[in-house]
């Protein structure tokens, strides 16, 4: 193999690297990834732009990798008392912080061209706002209790930059999308918080999972029926059929098998509850874009 003809230093440096950036962990990419797409194929009417396609898919790759890399800055120092962190690159010391930071920048300035380069002038405005809410959102949890609405905030910010690049105007749609996407991403982001709950008491960590306290699992829940009611009144609005609305009745039943999977408020129960949202992101791009080709 190639890899077999790179010393053994390099590759070491390269899989630290690649444990920063979560490279080894897809499901962050993924559930950023879904609802771009679907604001791409919203606003392109079932057709969009093979170019945005990929700008957009390597924009979501660079900047996720970005934001673990930024985020493990921040939390270098806390990461070591929390049993899921505590041998990241950067809490072991196998990666500097220099170079936590040199990535995170080399990354936004690699996403930042190709929005230059590959798309246009309103788009590029809001890529501006994507870089700070990518920055600030790991600092949050030092001083909020909300740190999994910032990470809403960052993670929609897709949206409306996939829909500019796309129709070069946004809408309601827009808005109502990454109003829906926001509360999926906090309902999501608290379970993940619920497997480190603990150690976060510990440390003073502040997070939704803590805020909420015994009412988690109902907060969640209703975070979750307002994603799939948003999402309803979308399909009203775009006129979409009944494809589209079998992805949302999917994305429900995943909803109610990621409150069982929660339900002792365990932490593998709770982090496969979280995972399980990149299939409820799939569901519904899969219902969207065969309502789409076949209407």
């Amino acid at each position: 193999m190639l890899l077999d003809a790179v010393p053994e230093h390099i590759r070491s440096r390269l899989t630290d690297y690649a444990q920063l950036l979560r490279i080894n962990r897809p499901i962050g990419t993924l559930l950023l990834l879904w609802p771009t797409y679907w604001a791409l194929w919203l606003a392109g009417n079932g057709s969009p732009s093979i170019g945005n396609i990929i700008v957009f898919t390597l924009g979501v790759f660079f900047m996720r990798a970005a934001g673990c890399a930024i985020n493990d800055f921040a939390d270098r120092d806390w990461d070591k008392h929390v049993k899921r962190t505590k041998d990241r690159p950067l809490t072991t010391g196998r990666v500097n912080a220099w170079e936590a930071v040199a990535l995170f920048g080399g990354l936004c300035v690699a996403s930042f061209l190709m929005v230059v380069l590959f798309t246009n002038t309103l788009t590029l405005y809001l890529s501006f706002g994507g870089a700070v809410l990518a920055f600030i959102y790991p600092f949050t949890k030092r001083y909020t209790h909300l740190p999994q609405l910032f990470l809403g905030l960052a993670f929609s910010w897709a949206i409306p930059m996939a829909w500019a690049a796309e129709a070069n105007q946004l809408s309601q749609i827009t808005w109502l999308l990454f109003t829906a996407n926001v509360l999926w991403t906090v309902a999501y982001d608290t379970l993940y918080g619920m497997v480190d709950r603990d150690d976060d008491l510990k440390i003073g960590i502040k997070s939704t999972a803590i805020l909420f306290g015994e009412a988690d699992r109902a907060i969640i829940g209703i975070l979750q029926a307002m994603v799939v009611l948003i999402l309803i009144i979308i399909g009203h609005r775009c006129e979409l059929g009944a494809f589209y609305y079998l992805g949302l009745v999917a994305m429900a039943c995943l909803f109610i098998y990621q409150q069982y999977l929660a339900k002792d408020r365990e932490r593998g129960g709770c982090f496969k509850a979280f995972l399980n949202n990149n299939w409820a992101g799939f569901a519904v791009f899969t219902g969207l874009i065969i309502d789409l080709i076949i209407s």
